[in-house]
């Protein structure tokens, strides 16, 4: 039997967690129940279309037909397409300004930080119209600028339309990663880089062989989510196809559940999709999880 003290940690514990219990059940079980609920439907018309309309029971039909969906497939291959560009880039260029600001050559660093941070405190949306404002030829600056160096470009292409949304995402997400490294960075025993100095180890040996090792669990952390947000990729070529209809309305997997959602009306297909693309974020960030803890642990 457990004895009072005890007993009284767990109700103590079980009184902390209540509000987030109440709240992660509200807005993320509740949600995937009801998502899991439509799924299993579809909307029927009745009669010539003049009886009205019906909810039949379809099982995993919906699933099925979303698996089977080219254009949904399809949107698979972008994101993937896209996270091959991205989350090296993302990773790579945070920390590399990490380390910078990390190191002896840079003064002035809370200016840098606020500097490079600031990108991540303009919301998505406004960030994605500005940079498609740069991107639309006629408007933009830069593509007259290039225009006249002779160098045509077109950014909304289809081509090209994966990169600039990898970009405008870099432009907002960079900083913060950045931020989350060089934190990390602040955590570095200052004994063992004066060991590493004394060793001989310069600037370079000290932050690939020192600081990297030391704050892989924050580089997982942040490939983690890079990763998971590479999966939900929506207000990016969301906008770029509001500019341009060159990527289609189904680019992404998110784009395929609001195109059925809310131009096909079939709402029942819409959560099927949404629930596989959130079975396939878990299964990848279970992937993402064990790979970083099994390169930890060598």
């Amino acid at each position: 039997m457990a004895s009072p003290s005890a007993r009284a940690q767990r109700r103590t514990a079980a009184l902390l967690l209540a509000p987030f219990s109440v709240l992660f059940a509200a807005v993320t079980l509740a949600p995937l129940g009801y998502a899991g609920w439509m799924s299993l439907f579809t909307t029927r018309t009745s009669g010539l279309g003049f009886g009205g309309t019906r909810q039949v029971f379809t099982g995993l039909a919906n699933y099925a037909n979303a698996l089977s969906d080219p254009a949904f497939r399809d949107g698979f291959v972008t994101i993937a397409v896209y996270a091959a560009v991205y989350v090296p880039v993302m990773i790579g260029g945070a920390l590399a300004l990490a380390l910078l600001l990390d190191s002896a050559l840079v003064k002035a660093r809370s200016f840098f930080q606020l500097a490079l941070f600031l990108p991540h405190a303009v919301p998505g949306l406004i960030a994605a119209l500005i940079w498609v404002y740069l991107y639309t030829p006629g408007l933009s600056p830069v593509v007259d600028l290039l225009n006249s160096l002779d160098l045509h470009v077109s950014f909304l292409s289809a081509d090209n339309a994966v990169f600039s949304a990898a970009n405008i995402a870099l432009w907002e997400w960079m900083g913060y990663n950045m931020v989350i490294f060089y934190a990390a960075l602040q955590a570095v025993p200052g004994e063992t880089l004066d060991a590493a100095r004394i060793d001989g180890a310069g600037g370079l040996r000290t932050a690939l062989s020192i600081k990297l090792p030391m704050i892989r669990p924050a580089v997982a952390l942040a490939v983690l989510f890079t990763v998971i947000g590479s999966v939900q990729l929506f207000t990016e070529p969301k906008v770029i196809y509001s500019a341009s209809s060159a990527i289609g309305s189904s680019w992404t997997p998110n784009l395929y559940v609001q195109t059925a959602a809310f131009t096909r009306n079939d709402f029942g297909l819409a959560a099927a999709a949404s629930l596989l693309i959130a079975l396939f974020a878990a299964v990848l960030s279970f992937l993402v999880t064990r790979i970083s803890r099994s390169r930890s642990q060598s």
